[in-house]
């Protein structure tokens, strides 16, 4: 089963970018006033319960902590969606998918490598 925290200052957000140094880590970045976020909310709940990796998954509410969300933009270099779920490792970020395609079956198979990674240079700031 993966782990999951909730992100809420900028120190939160290092050590788990820092985590990401030594596996993989996922990003959720929900907002708790969107239909489309409540229903990623529940896939990424779902990934959580019935993945069979210790992967840590870290959400940003987008409203209730802003600051944190920008910085996860402006750190990573991907321009902020809601929701958005990115996996990253090294501090990079390996995938990415927002909206409709943040579903617990693309986040298990973006974890496995059995999606291609993303193509950065249409997703910078």
């Amino acid at each position: 089963m993966a782990v999951f925290k909730e992100i809420t200052c900028f120190q939160e957000l290092g050590r788990i970018l820092d985590e990401s140094n030594q596996h993989q880590v996922i990003l959720f970045k929900h907002s708790t006033t969107c239909p489309t976020s409540s229903y990623a909310w529940q896939e990424v709940q779902n990934f959580i319960t019935e993945s069979p990796d210790e992967v840590l998954v870290g959400m940003i509410k987008v409203i209730e902590s802003r600051p944190v969300s920008n910085q996860v933009a402006e750190e990573l270099g991907i321009k902020h969606q809601s929701p958005q779920v990115l996996l990253v490792e090294e501090r990079q970020v390996l995938w990415h998918a927002s909206h409709q395609d943040v579903t617990k079956t693309r986040l298990m198979k973006a974890l496995a490598g059995e999606i291609l990674p993303i193509n950065l240079t249409n997703n910078f700031l």
